[in-house]
């Protein structure tokens, strides 16, 4: 690292704490040269792919756009902030995993209507009924039944009732 004052690269570390979360080291430095101190922070860059749309245009990722978007299909539901930030988050880490320099929009829309599905129901069916276009009633009914429809537990054992505590977590 260089010093800040006087230019000389020969600096030394004096001392080095992470922050509480660990994503962020914090460092003091002696200069060798001209023996001032001064402090470094070392933060972790991730890289998001661009987004390349249906009509091939790229954009960079937006998380705050991802959140708006989950957040105006759970508008008025009952499932909490901390829910959401973890679902984008979950939908961010999926990303960062494929590795790839662009993703199309579709795929970001797929990971979105699958946490949304876990999340709320409602919201899920909002979501789908904008990101599909859906064309006519049909379509949209086709997509109400694939969430009515859960799979039957145990050999003829009726499926309980869901309750708002199931809704919220996604069983």
């Amino acid at each position: 690292m260089k010093c800040p004052f006087c230019g000389d690269p020969n600096t030394q570390v004096t001392d080095t704490r992470e922050n509480e979360d660990g994503d962020v080291v914090r460092r003091r430095r002696r200069c060798v040269s001209c023996d001032k101190r001064f402090t470094t922070y070392e933060r972790i860059d991730l890289k998001m792919p661009h987004i390349v749309k249906r009509n091939g245009n790229r954009s960079e990722f937006d998380h705050a756009k991802l959140a708006g978007s989950m957040k105006l299909a759970l508008r008025k539901r009952p499932v909490t902030i901390e829910a959401i930030d973890a679902a984008v988050d979950r939908i961010e880490a999926r990303l960062l995993s494929m590795g790839e320099p662009e993703v199309p929009s579709e795929k970001i829309g797929e990971l979105v209507m699958k946490e949304l599905k876990k999340l709320d129901k409602v919201a899920y069916i909002r979501f789908a009924s904008v990101y599909r276009n859906f064309a006519d009633v049909n379509e949209f009914s086709e997509v109400i039944r694939e969430v009515q429809s859960r799979p039957k537990r145990g050999r003829g054992a009726a499926n309980p009732p869901a309750t708002s505590e199931d809704d919220l977590f996604g069983n």
